[in-house]
């Protein structure tokens, strides 16, 4: 399995800083996206120690890339340990806004995959999302921890309500606004032929679904996906800042070869 990765992120029409922050390691496989909290303190401070801290963490534990579960939780290995570094990651911010002032209320999203042996480990606090693109659909991978999404689901709530826009900043679990956090986990196996898709809700605000499978099928280069699904956010009016990761999964080049041979 070979990964292809595209990714961009900008601030946007509206905002003068950008608060989010990405990071995309092909060799540790390990893919992440933070949106600092908009008219938080430090908020582009917490993206960024955010990304930092979880990598690290991730790649400071010892790990085993077999699909191996976890004894005791039901997760693989791989998941297991990227939920650990998103929990040391927001034990480090939350100390930090304590012991300064400055960056007191300080708060991140975060949504992040690990891909080890044809299957994706989603983890994610927020309302950043992931999305999988298989077979020709867009798949959600992950549900916003927002009031508005908490109350679309409990039927309080219709999708055409004024209040959906205007409460869906709204949010109830990011990182390092308290002690603990509670990390929303996902697995799914992955094939060639497979995109992965990590955004900032710059870009979910401005963008249906359909519209960002759209732009999946039209460009299929990861680099061309990201580019296009940023420009479309600001044509849209770039209402914030929007950041865009997207992973193909590619056969490995000796496979590819082997089967030219058989045919």
């Amino acid at each position: 399995m070979r990964l292809h990765v595209g990714a961009r992120t900008d601030v946007g029409r509206v905002r003068e800083l950008n608060e989010d922050a990405y990071r995309a390691s092909t060799d540790r496989c390990l893919f992440v996206v933070c949106d600092g909290m908009g008219g938080a303190p430090a908020g582009e401070v917490a993206s960024d120690m955010a990304v930092q801290a979880i990598v690290q963490h991730f790649n400071n534990a010892t790990f085993d890339r077999g699909a191996v579960e976890e004894p005791g939780n039901g997760y693989m290995r791989q998941t297991s340990r990227l939920a650990d570094a998103i929990r040391r990651c927001n034990q480090i911010l939350y100390a930090n806004s304590q012991e300064d002032p400055c960056r007191s209320g300080m708060g991140t999203t975060v949504v992040a995959v690990c891909i080890a042996k044809h299957v994706a480990s989603i983890a994610h606090v927020g309302d950043s999302r992931a999305y999988l693109w298989h077979d020709g659909s867009l798949e959600p991978l992950t549900r916003d921890h927002s009031l508005v999404d908490a109350q679309l689901r409990a039927g309080v709530l219709r999708p055409d309500s004024p209040a959906v826009s205007e409460q869906q900043h709204i949010l109830l679990r990011v990182l390092g606004r308290v002690p603990d956090v509670d990390v929303e986990l996902t697995e799914v196996p992955v094939q060639p032929g497979d995109y992965l898709l990590l955004c900032s809700d710059g870009v979910t605000r401005m963008m249906s679904d359909s519209a960002i499978a759209e732009a999946i099928a039209r460009h299929r280069q990861p680099q061309r996906i990201a580019d296009r699904l940023i420009d479309a956010a600001n044509e849209r009016g770039g209402a914030d800042n929007a950041t865009v990761v997207v992973i193909e999964i590619r056969k490995q080049w000796w496979a590819r070869l082997s089967r030219q041979w058989s045919e």
